[in-house]
């Protein structure tokens, strides 16, 4: 005979499974057909973002097909492409403040449209405005001798003041160049700290950019010795030997590439060694 006590415990888990609360089903989220991405690139003093979505090809054709020629195309897939300046550039030339927009193209055979609209929050290209647009431009694809299987917005040749943003699908390669301003804005600023009273000053740095954007020699080396006097690094030395040859000072020039040769085996800096070697080597020519 079963006790009182087992009969209170099976009716106390009875009541339990009733009362118990239903498992709540797993949440589905299935891969997305043509995944979001968000690209950032620093060119020069600017940041620029852009936001798109990247479809494949899986086997269709893409141009003149499912992306139709002459029509306005967003430039991806769900959402409009959303690029981001932080400062002013220019896109082939023409001029785009800063600020968001939307990155629409015409695509055609022989000619793109590059379009930059103020509607950069739209589904697709279904509520693209014509009167919205800031600039248009073109620019001229070109084949690529392979298959690119997901739509590729990327950034190369990237300098102080350009980079090339290239749009790529399929068998097709589409360049904007980017311009952006550094040298007028940075060249104020240098020379404030330069001539200040702050005794901590950026010697190699300001040097550097003197030489590199071909600004004033004779700073560029007082700065230059400034900074070895600091700190005497190859790189440094180096630095100094490029600006005494671009003043026409060759004997300095190669006494320097020495140095700063001597340095960098001292520092097992290959690379350094073989600058100074491939510059003394110039001089002598």
């Amino acid at each position: 005979m079963k006790s009182k006590l087992f009969y209170c415990v099976v009716a106390c888990l009875g009541l339990w499974a009733v009362s118990a609360p239903a498992a709540e089903a797993p949440k589905l989220e299935f891969p997305a057909p043509s995944p979001a991405c968000t690209i950032k690139q620093r060119v020069g003093l600017t940041d620029i973002e852009i936001v798109y979505s990247r479809p494949g090809v899986k086997d269709r054709q893409i141009f003149g097909g499912l992306v139709p020629y002459g029509e306005v195309w967003r430039t991806g897939a769900n959402s409009a492409t959303k690029v981001t300046f932080s400062t002013p550039v220019k896109l082939n030339g023409v001029d785009i403040a800063a600020g968001t927009y939307g990155l629409f193209t015409i695509p055609a055979e022989q000619e793109w449209t590059i379009i930059i609209n103020k509607g950069a929050q739209q589904w697709g290209a279904y509520q693209y405005d014509e009167k919205a647009d800031v600039v248009r431009f073109k620019s001229t694809p070109a084949e690529l001798g392979w298959s690119m299987e997901t739509f590729t917005i990327d950034w190369n040749d990237i300098r102080d003041e350009s980079a090339t943003l290239n749009l790529l699908w399929e068998k097709t390669l589409v360049p904007i160049k980017l311009k952006v301003e550094v040298t007028s804005v940075l060249l104020p600023q240098i020379d404030a700290v330069m001539s200040g009273t702050d005794p901590k000053k950026p010697y190699y740095q300001a040097a550097m950019f003197y030489f590199d954007h071909g600004q004033d020699l004779e700073k560029a080396a007082k700065w230059v010795d400034a900074a070895i006097a600091e700190r005497e690094a190859h790189y440094m030395v180096h630095l100094k030997a490029k600006i005494l040859a671009k003043q026409g000072k060759k004997d300095a020039a190669v006494a320097a590439a020495n140095r700063s040769k001597e340095l960098a085996i001292t520092a097992k800096d290959k690379g350094y060694v073989k600058l100074n070697d491939d510059l003394i080597a110039s001089l002598k020519q």
